[in-house]
């Protein structure tokens, strides 16, 4: 039996397209930032954060792709993009014949580094000091509650 559509107040309406828009512009702002100060994506910032924070600066592709939500192949692509600026090495799995582990070059840290100070700015400038910590309070319990609508477990989540 169908069940009728609960349409979305108009509060509701004005919260979710508010929310569209500070996602998409925000991300995009991100981006901007990142590939002109430092000649990056923000998706490989991404990538070179999470693994400068793993065990040895190295995990398993897969780990890697579940972490970061992306698509194998669309790991494997920016994976052999950050090989070719020397940033991220990719060599084969010592326990799984099948599985690849990408890890963090010295220069892939230099990287990450250099570009860190310009994006935290940009960050802090975006988001954190237009917020009140009370806000900032809010927003972490907001993401959260959301996430857990999503799947994402407290285990899945890096921080």
């Amino acid at each position: 039996m169908a069940q009728a559509t609960r349409w979305l107040s108009d509060d509701e309406q004005a919260a979710w397209r508010a929310f569209m828009l500070v996602t998409h512009l925000l991300d995009d702002a991100l981006d901007r930032q990142l590939q002109r100060d430092a000649d990056m994506p923000h998706a490989y910032y991404g990538i070179l954060a999470a693994l400068s924070e793993a065990p040895g600066a190295t995990l398993r592709m897969s780990d890697l792709a579940r972490m970061l939500r992306y698509s194998p192949s669309r790991l494997t692509h920016a994976v052999t993009r950050l090989e070719h600026r020397g940033w991220v090495t990719r060599r084969r799995c010592p326990t799984d014949r099948r599985g690849q582990l990408a890890g963090l070059t010295a220069g892939g840290l230099r990287a990450l580094t250099t570009a860190a100070p310009g994006h935290v700015r940009e960050v802090r400038a975006r988001v954190f000091d237009r917020l009140s910590g009370d806000q900032v309070t809010q927003l972490r319990g907001i993401c959260d509650t959301l996430l857990t609508g999503l799947d994402v477990t407290p285990g899945d989540r890096p921080w």
